[in-house]
């Protein structure tokens, strides 16, 4: 490229990254309107475009421009020019975009006016592309037009001049009222409670080192406390695993459990592992160490007892909520209750309001009905006449349409007579093609290619070894097969063993579950009477539902 040549492409580059975000706009809507069917790689030809018709037109000159776009492919350029320098377009929605990016007093003076001015002068140029779309030179001779002649119709009566309606007076409304302009109450409560929470925080902030510093008798306390959680925590976990072993006791004879091989070995492991530590046990008894079975029973009494407690205060809880809950469902009934009433009562003024209102509607109607059937009977002449002209017009384009169809017949025929020779021409060439041609050639399979390798060897040889390598292959397979078989002969063996011992370990286990069980049974006399406060709760929510279903009944 020249040097200005070189300097007109980098000024057009950058102008168009300097305002991609305004060329973006009439692209993008471009696309979306007219240039639905153009490719999206060509989005940068209309972006320049756009530029320099935006930017550039006063310094480059029409006749430069136009040269451009000439160059170009014409029924895009026509299309986009058409868009663009649609003034409607440039006036309204065009203009808001790009007042969005820039200031909209800039925008109309240096951006808007210019492209108004140049309108004119680039529809010429539209023109011309036309014209050269529709391949038509450009002076068009003109044509004799007929000239229509007035109809002798009936001069109307002049109509009267209607009566104008009384314009309605609307009612004095109410004005606003000063609350609404004043913030919520509520908001002020949560501004102040809000800054005291902050003063409070700053207060605890400035002394919240002091902790580091306990008094001795504090944290004797703290350290008795935290050992009385430990140990309530460690009671609640053995009463859930106690309840949970004595269900699973009860049932365990009759539970059928299918076992895998894993799962045979790993709980035979776990019966003998069992059996080793009952060993030990026995053995440090012999020995002289005492049975901590008597502290451990009294040890489950109290957590049972702590136990009970515990679930007497979480049912106490439960029912409390429950309460609570009858409470608010009700509240909530005589809410709906009152809404209906508020309901019905608009409900009779809508209806009163829209009779009022379809009465006046009828009244318009009959005098908008009696005012067209004016209209109508002066406007009945004129139809007969259109209808006549119609009629006319529809025989012309009849015979139009007659000649058309026997040229495109003859078309047709001739185009059917062109098709059938070069069909039989293809087929002839294909039946040439189809002839096979003769061609001997004869293979001995036990000679060899002849290319001077030490490895070579015939088609023949080669079969043969490959018949030898698949013997000793399949020799080595029935070898591995047999390895497998015994491998797993001797796995079931063991799994068939361990499984003999589980059985007499859950037979024993089962015996001993069931022993315990009666014992249990023996033991547990009376369940214990509720607590009062249970009972108090139980009794009131019984109230609260009845109350409840009555007050639904009515609703």
């Amino acid at each position: 490229l020249n040097v200005t040549e070189e300097k007109f492409v980098l000024d057009t580059l950058a102008g168009c990254i300097e305002y991609k975000s305004l060329l973006d706009v009439v692209v993008n809507a471009f696309f979306v309107r007219d240039g639905r069917y153009c490719l999206n790689s060509e989005r940068n030809l209309f972006a320049v475009i756009c530029y320099l018709a935006t930017f550039q037109l006063e310094e480059l000159g029409l006749q430069h421009f136009s040269r451009i776009v000439k160059s170009l492919d014409t029924a895009k350029m026509q299309k986009f020019l058409r868009f663009f320098f649609n003034t409607l377009y440039l006036k309204t929605w065009i203009k808001d975009e790009w007042s969005q990016f820039y200031d909209s007093l800039y925008v109309k003076e240096n951006w808007i006016d210019p492209l108004l001015r140049w309108e004119p002068k680039v529809q010429q140029l539209i023109e011309e592309l036309t014209d050269k779309l529709s391949n038509r030179p450009t002076t068009v001779k003109a044509s004799k037009v007929t000239q229509p002649k007035e109809f002798k119709l009936t001069v109307p009566k002049p109509r009267a001049i209607p009566i104008p309606l009384p314009i309605p007076v609307l009612e004095k409304r109410q004005p606003v009222p000063p609350s609404t302009y004043k913030p919520p109450k509520e908001k002020k409560q949560l501004e102040e409670i809000r800054r005291k929470n902050r003063i409070k925080a700053e207060v605890t902030n400035v002394n919240q080192f002091k902790c580091a510093t306990m008094a001795p008798e504090k944290r004797e306390v703290c350290y008795k406390m935290l050992n009385s959680l430990k140990i309530l925590q460690y009671e609640v976990q053995i009463s859930l695993k106690y309840l949970k072993t004595s269900y699973l006791d009860i049932f365990i004879d009759n539970i059928p459990i299918k076992l895998n091989a894993a799962a045979i070995l790993r709980e035979g492991a776990l019966y003998e592992r069992k059996m080793e530590e009952e060993l030990k046990r026995i053995e440090n008894l012999l020995r002289g160490a005492g049975d901590p079975s008597e502290f451990l029973k009294w040890q489950k009494q109290m957590r049972g007892k702590d136990l009970e407690e515990k679930l007497a205060e979480i049912e106490c809880r439960r029912l409390q909520g429950k309460l609570s809950h009858e409470e608010a469902v009700l509240a909530h009934q005589n809410v709906i209750q009152e809404n209906k009433k508020k309901a019905e009562l608009m409900r009779e003024e809508k209806a009163e309001l829209m009779h009022q209102y379809a009465e006046k509607r009828l009244q318009e109607q009959k005098e908008m009905r009696e005012l067209v059937e004016q209209v109508v009977e002066g406007h009945k002449n004129a139809k007969q006449a259109k209808i006549k002209l119609q009629k006319y017009k529809q025989q012309i384009v009849q015979e139009v349409c007659e000649e058309n169809r026997e040229l495109l017949r003859q078309a047709l025929e001739e185009e059917e007579e062109k098709l059938r020779k070069r069909y039989e021409l293809i087929q002839q060439i294909r039946a040439i093609e189809s002839l096979p041609g003769i061609r001997h050639k004869f293979v001995d399979l036990t000679e060899t290619g002849g290319h001077g390798l030490i490895c070579e060897m015939s088609i023949v040889e080669l079969r043969e070894r490959l018949a030898l390598l698949r013997e000793a292959q399949k020799a080595a397979e029935e070898e591995k097969r047999d390895q497998i078989i015994h491998e797993k002969q001797a796995k079931e063996q063991l799994l068939l063993d361990k499984l003999d011992q589980i059985s007499l370990f859950r037979a024993e286990l089962g015996r001993a579950a069931a022993l315990k069980q009666e014992e249990r049974k023996q033991k547990s006399g009376e369940r214990p009477v509720k607590d009062e406060r249970i009972l108090n709760l139980q009794k009131k929510i019984t109230e609260k539902t009845l109350e409840r279903k009555k007050q639904a009944e009515l609703l």
